[in-house]
């Protein structure tokens, strides 16, 4: 008779920075998502978490695959943790879209250890088209990269933020 290795315990999901940032513990790479219905953009941050940048827009299929990917990714740049976009309606309250990305977060949980905060990301969407249109780019070129600039976006804003923190 073989012995199995015990299931990873369940990942940390939390809003709150500070409970986050000291999960995570010491310097390393954060990975940014913006979970859209079609794609989840992703975005990465240097190991220091000063810098968000681009990394990748997965396509989405079924959820299995959509986490094989994600997690292939953060194997490969040794991830400590996500921040994952929580959408939220303007005046504060949560829609389909943002039930839907707590079920995101909540599956992504059962399947690894990795802490996620949730972000608020009101108008990054928009605030990215802004960004690409300012750059004068094709309306083509920012179908392509809108979603992983949107996770730019709100990786940058989490990493700001836990910095004014310290």
């Amino acid at each position: 008779m073989t012995e199995t290795s015990p299931p990873a315990p369940p990942g940390l999901t939390t809003e709150d920075q500070k409970q986050f940032r000291d999960f995570v513990g010491a310097p390393g790479r954060l990975i940014g998502i913006d979970a859209g219905t079609k794609t989840l953009g992703l975005a990465l941050s240097d190991v220091r978490r000063m810098i968000a940048s681009p990394l990748e827009t997965i396509r989405r299929t079924k959820f299995t695959a959509d986490a094989t990917r994600l997690f292939a990714i953060t194997a490969e740049h040794e991830i400590a943790g996500l921040v994952l976009g929580l959408p939220r309606n303007l005046d504060g309250t949560e829609g389909p879209r943002a039930q839907a990305t707590r079920a995101l977060a909540r599956n992504l949980n059962k399947l690894s250890p990795l802490p996620i905060l949730l972000w608020d990301e009101r108008l990054t969407t928009a605030e990215a088209q802004r960004m690409l249109i300012d750059a004068d780019q094709t309306r083509k070129r920012r179908a392509e990269v809108i979603d992983k600039l949107a996770a730019t976006i709100i990786l940058q804003s989490a990493l700001d933020r836990m910095k004014q923190e310290n």
